[in-house]
């Protein structure tokens, strides 16, 4: 008896050692072990179906793509187009990526249920001398379709070394062809200023590319300068302009507003928060337009509404996209990222511009309707509405 009584001890530390491997060799355990070790989760038939696959199927195929695959496809039947799956090979791609300067085609675009719709085609770029215009839409890349795909996602399959050839497949106006372009080295002006008159007057305009880390800084001292020039009316173009940060957001909203609510984020697991604008405001009270189109999603939704709502401008252009939901990425231990929707932002007055969450919902309406014609001749027809609406010379709404 004294020696079984000894032995008690032990025989609990060797189950509790078994327990702890348990996770990692559950499989391996006695039938009642496995339910003690938690073996018999969901996540236990996740594992064994991979195995299964990995050990079994006719040919063999790696278990890390099986598990990117596994993966991918719990995030695809999310529904979300915002939300994806970074394999590690496509996350590194995208981490070298995420700064003003990249190995690409030369072009900036928005996301579109079909792809990527091009907003901006740059000077001397391999898109532009492969003929690719803005409204043009991305539908495939190397004969892959990225319908349905996050821009992240689309953009990081474009992206590539310098001097790498990718074939796109362009959508010009319902007719499709197949594009082989090389990559080179493109840089990307985050903040593009310049004057421009109308109505008498002459007008400040600055077009702001994505909401990147340090944009604004950029787009406080263009500002600045045309302020110290003597302009006294300005446009602020974010048309094209997919997003980015929502600190930069609130950030650049804070040229325009003194205090307040810039935008309120909810979500599960992110507490909410209201992000106020900060300091003193450069142009708390001069005459200001911003230029929209569908291209202008996110983060350009946040700082347009937030002046819309507070009254602080007018907008003019064409609806917004209608993206009310911010996205989370998240690391995973075998390199890769989950890129997921993790709460929804509201502007001042309380919209929610996505609709129910994740669906396309109606965007911003401007109050000044303006759109390209490609019947006519006129080179820029909506920022020729915004000068004469911020000019003074424009009163249709």
């Amino acid at each position: 008896m004294r020696v079984l009584v000894r032995l008690i001890p032990l025989l609990l530390v060797v189950l509790l050692a078994g327990l702890w491997a348990g996770g990692r060799h559950a499989d391996s355990l006695p039938g009642p072990l496995k339910d003690l070790a938690g073996a018999n989760e969901p996540d236990r038939v996740v594992r064994e179906a991979i195995d299964r696959v990995h050990r079994t199927y006719y040919r063999e195929i790696p278990k890390s793509k099986l598990v990117d695959q596994a993966i991918s496809g719990v995030v695809a039947n999310l529904k979300d187009r915002f939300s994806s799956y970074f394999s590690p090979a496509e996350y590194r791609r995208f981490q070298q990526q995420q700064d003003s300067e990249f190995t690409g085609v030369g072009v900036t675009v928005a996301q579109d249920p079909r792809g990527l719709r091009v907003a901006l085609v740059f000077d001397g770029s391999p898109a532009k001398r492969a003929g690719v215009v803005g409204g043009d839409l991305f539908v495939a890349v190397n004969g892959v379709s990225i319908k349905g795909f996050t821009s992240e996602r689309s953009t990081a399959r474009i992206k590539g070394p310098a001097g790498t050839d990718v074939r796109i497949t362009v959508d010009h106006r319902g007719k499709r062809r197949s594009v082989l372009m090389t990559r080179a080295r493109v840089s990307v002006p985050v903040v593009a200023s310049r004057t421009r008159h109308a109505c008498g007057k002459a007008i400040g305009v600055v077009a702001l590319a994505q909401f990147s880390s340090g944009a604004h800084a950029e787009v406080y001292g263009a500002f600045r300068r045309l302020k110290e020039r003597g302009i006294k009316r300005f446009v602020f173009d974010l048309r094209g302009n997919g997003g980015g940060l929502v600190s930069e957001a609130q950030l650049i909203a804070s040229t325009f507003l003194k205090g307040g609510k810039v935008v309120t984020t909810r979500g599960r697991d992110v507490p909410e928060r209201t992000l106020d604008a900060l300091g003193d405001p450069l142009l708390p009270n001069q005459p200001l337009v911003v230029l929209v189109d569908r291209g202008t999603a996110s983060a350009s939704e946040i700082v347009s509404g937030a002046l819309q709502d507070r009254g602080r401008a007018k907008l003019v252009g064409t609806r917004t996209f209608g993206k009310g939901v911010f996205q989370e990425v998240i690391e995973l231990s075998n390199g890769g990222a989950l890129d997921i929707t993790a709460g929804q932002y509201f502007t001042p007055s309380g919209r929610n511009l996505g609709g129910r969450g994740v669906s396309t919902g109606a965007g911003l309406k401007p109050e000044i309707h303006a759109q390209d014609d490609p019947k006519t001749r006129r080179a820029d027809e909506g920022l020729d509405a915004a000068l004469a609406a911020v000019g003074g010379c424009l009163s249709r709404t």
